[in-house]
C-alpha cells in the first residue's frame, strides 16, 4: 500500500512538473535536428518553421544538420537527448518507416525511441537526368535503360529517392546501378557533373538545376502535375499506378511529458499556418499536412507496413 501511494505521488509530481514546463515553454533556445544536409527539403522546412517560431516566441531555433547513415545519425542524436522539448527531430519516412526494412541494424528504434508530435508536410519527387542522357521523356528513358541493362547509374541519398528508382525499375523491367550517398544534395551535384545519369529526388534539391538547364526533368512521382513544373507530366501517365512520395514529421525523444508535447504541437501548428512557411512549402513542391500526436503515431505504423511492402516487392535486400 505504501509503495502504491509513493508511485501515485511520483506520477502526480511528474504531471505537475510537465504542466509547469509546458506553461513556460520555450524558455530557452530549441534545437531542431535534421538528418540531411543544407539544401534538402527537410532542411528548408526546418529553417522556415524555426524562423517563425522565433518570431512567435522570441527564442532562437537552432537547426542542426546531422547527415549520414540514411538519417540514422540524427535519429540517434535525438533518441539520446533529454526529453524536455528542447531537442526535436524533423525527419521523413526514411528514418521512421523505411530504414527498418533497408538496414540490418539501426542505432535507434523508430517507435520506442520517439514521441510523435505532428505530421508537417507531404511531397513528391522529380525524375531528372543529366543533359547528356539521350532521353527527353519517360518512354525514351525506359527504352534507353532497356537497350543497355546495367549501364545507367542513379544516385540516392535517402530511402525515398532510392525506393522511387527501384520501383521505377521494377515497373519497367529495367536494370540500373545504384550509387549511394549520405544525402540527396551531394548526389545531385554529382548528377550535374555527369558522375551519374539520373535521380528521382525532391524538388528543392533538383528544381534549381532544372531551371538553369543543368538537369532535365522527365516526370514527377505524384499523381498530378506540379504548378512549379507544369510542363512535366506524372510518371504515372506512362506507368499507371506509379507513385512515390515522401513526408516530413516532427518527433520528440521518448518520454517527453504530454503537456510539453501538446505545447510543442500547438506551437508548430501555428508556425506551419504562417504565410511565410506556407510559401516555402509550396515552393518546394510540397503541401502542409498537420496532425495530432496520436494521428501521427497511427500514420507512422501504417507507413511502416506500406514501405515494407514496397521494399520487399522491389526486391531490395537489407544492407
Amino acid at each position: 500500500m505504501q509503495f502504491r501511494r509513493t508511485l501515485l505521488a511520483l506520477c502526480a509530481f511528474a504531471s505537475l512538473t510537465g504542466t509547469a514546463a509546458a506553461q513556460n515553454y520555450p524558455s530557452r533556445p530549441i534545437t531542431v535536428v535534421v538528418g540531411s544536409s543544407a539544401g534538402s527539403a527537410t532542411d528548408g522546412l526546418a529553417r522556415a518553421v524555426g524562423n517563425e517560431i522565433t518570431r512567435l516566441t522570441g527564442q532562437a531555433v537552432v537547426v542542426e544538420n546531422r547527415a549520414g547513415a540514411m538519417g540514422g545519425i540524427a535519429a540517434q542524436t535525438v533518441a539520446r537527448a533529454k526529453p524536455d522539448g528542447y531537442t526535436l527531430f524533423i525527419t521523413t519516412n526514411t528514418t521512421q518507416a523505411a530504414n527498418p526494412h533497408l538496414l540490418k541494424t539501426l542505432p535507434y528504434d523508430p517507435i520506442k525511441d520517439f514521441t510523435p508530435v505532428t505530421l508537417m508536410t507531404k511531397g513528391y519527387q522529380l525524375l531528372v537526368v543529366n543533359p547528356n542522357v539521350k532521353a527527353n521523356n519517360i518512354p525514351e528513358m525506359i527504352a534507353l535503360a532497356k537497350k543497355d541493362p546495367g549501364k545507367l547509374a542513379y544516385g540516392s541519398g535517402s530511402s525515398s529517392a532510392r525506393v522511387a528508382a527501384e520501383l521505377f525499375q521494377q515497373m519497367t523491367g529495367t536494370e540500373m546501378n545504384y550509387v549511394p550517398y549520405k544525402a540527396n544534395p551531394p548526389a545531385v551535384i554529382d548528377l550535374v557533373a555527369g558522375q551519374t545519369d539520373l535521380m528521382i529526388v525532391d524538388l528543392p534539391a533538383s528544381l534549381p538545376h532544372v531551371r538553369s538547364g543543368k538537369l532535365r526533368a522527365l516526370g514527377i512521382s505524384g499523381p498530378k502535375r506540379s504548378p512549379l513544373v507544369p510542363n512535366v507530366p506524372p510518371i504515372a501517365e506512362t506507368l499507371p499506378g506509379y507513385e512515390a512520395g515522401y513526408w516530413n514529421a516532427l518527433y520528440a525523444p521518448a518520454n517527453t511529458p504530454q503537456p510539453v508535447v501538446q505545447r510543442v504541437t500547438e506551437l508548430f501548428h501555428r508556425a506551419l499556418a504562417a504565410p511565410s512557411v506556407r510559401q516555402v512549402v509550396e515552393q518546394s513542391g510540397q503541401e502542409i499536412a498537420t496532425s495530432s500526436p496520436d494521428e501521427l503515431g497511427r500514420f507512422q505504423l501504417a507507413e511502416l507496413d506500406r514501405w515494407g511492402r514496397i521494399i520487399r516487392t522491389a526486391g531490395i535486400e537489407k544492407e
